[in-house]
């Protein structure tokens, strides 16, 4: 088509009956995930949190670190009145952000948040990955306690299934304290160290950086040497603080009945994770099958600025999320219907429809017609709106008080007063 489109890698959410609707831009389900999410959410204790789109490049630099594909390749940035920001890539940096700058760690504790919205990311689009997508995170801050990690886990699996999404699986797995990780590090910086010049690029500045990232990449190349070389896991390198805290977690899960798998092999991608991390898969979302994850990030809190807060929290890609959905046959449930259609049937009562369609609104799904009609034509209009029942209004019922009121599902008609019209519905 000719004429101005939008941006590449972003996309329209739109309203049922679209000529190109696919599932992930649904915008009705986009709404349904977030109501059914934040119901679960808040039942549980969570208040909700919204942040700008656009943060300063430091609180993403800071948090999500240096080495990570987000800050070396992935950021759209812009610069006004001498100020540098970046649209935000991810949910978590931002909200312990505002935790710290307005003054949260008042509110009881631990403070249980949520919030959804659009992330941005310059990267190649290809199904379920796009530049500007949607998430939904959720985030504890001020415990540190395993009971913790495994409410969020559970929180995570539970808005999952009731979605009605079943074909997922939970991979867990813990990638230690600070000092664990370095000496994790260093074995593998000697690891991969011999046999650089075999590495991608990405990967020879992961092996100064962040060797675990290595682990993480998806050149061919690197998974190859990774293969021939068979790196021991972050699980063998933990210290006894974290093996404690990684076995409590897997207890709560076992006893709740939460599935899952030991994955030795999870990499959360940003640099603030310390002990649990997670992800939740399903093959059927495209490039890669995470639809999300999460993990914990006890020190995010000091890098920007605060105080030590413990956290952890998980977010999931709402588009990843209605794929699966998709995939799997899982329907939205349908709409509420339309209450009442009124149908004026001369000029001198469209008004008279308006106002008795206001009123009805707190009572339903109103609508009326905007121009008169015979009367067959205004319950044809009706039907295709799937309306329960038709009002009709010509300039004797105007006179009168009344309304001709048809029941299009039982097909009973009567004479109705305008006055009693809202309790006869």
């Amino acid at each position: 088509m000719s004429g101005i489109l939008r941006p590449k890698g972003t996309q329209d959410l739109l309203p049922d009956g679209s000529p190109q609707l696919k599932a992930e831009f649904s915008a009705r389900g986009h709404r349904h995930l977030v109501e059914l999410a934040a119901q679960v959410l808040e039942n549980a204790g969570a208040s909700y949190i919204q942040t700008p789109m656009f943060e300063m490049v430091e609180v993403i630099k800071r948090g999500v670190g240096d080495s990570t594909d987000i800050v070396r390749k992935e950021m759209f940035t812009a610069r006004a009145q001498g100020d540098e920001f970046i649209l935000r890539p991810e949910g978590t940096a931002p909200i312990v952000r505002a935790f710290v700058q307005n003054g949260l760690k008042q509110l009881p504790t631990p403070a249980k948040l949520w919030t959804f919205g659009a992330m941005f990311r310059a990267e190649r689009p290809q199904k379920g990955r796009y530049r500007q997508f949607h998430q939904l995170d959720y985030e504890v801050l001020g415990s540190d306690d395993p009971l913790i990690d495994a409410e969020a886990i559970a929180l995570m699996m539970q808005v999952i299934g009731q979605l009605g999404v079943k074909n997922i699986e939970l991979k867990l797995g813990s990638v230690g304290d600070p000092e664990d990780r370095v000496q994790y590090n260093q074995y593998l910086r000697d690891l991969f160290s011999p046999f650089e010049e075999k590495l991608s690029e990405d990967s020879k500045a992961r092996l100064i950086l962040n060797p675990m990232r290595i682990l993480d990449s998806k050149s061919p190349g690197d998974q190859d040497l990774i293969s021939e070389l068979q790196p021991k896991m972050m699980l063998d390198f933990l210290g006894e603080a974290a093996a404690s805290h990684f076995k409590k977690v897997c207890e709560y899960l076992t006893v709740w009945e939460v599935p899952y798998t030991i994955d030795p092999s999870i990499v959360r991608g940003l640099d603030y994770y310390r002990r649990t991390a997670w992800e939740i898969h399903h093959e059927g979302v495209g490039a890669k099958s995470a639809l999300g994850g999460g993990g914990r990030y006890d020190g995010l809190a000091e890098l920007l600025g605060g105080p030590h807060t413990p956290g952890i929290g998980w977010a999931f890609g709402i588009e990843r999320l209605l794929i699966a959905m998709d995939t799997e046959g899982v329907k939205l449930p349908e709409p509420e219907g339309l209450l009442l259609y009124v149908g004026a049937l001369e000029d001198s009562t469209l008004p008279l429809a308006a106002k008795l369609a206001f009123a009805a609104r707190t009572k339903g799904k109103a609508e009326f017609s905007y121009k008169p009609k015979a009367p067959g034509k205004q319950i044809q209009d009706a039907l295709k709106k799937n309306a329960r029942f038709v009002a009709l209004i010509g300039s004797s019922e105007a006179e009168t008080g009344v309304v001709t009121l048809k029941n299009l599902q039982s097909g009973e008609q009567s004479t109705v007063s305008q006055d009693d019209l809202l309790n006869y519905l």
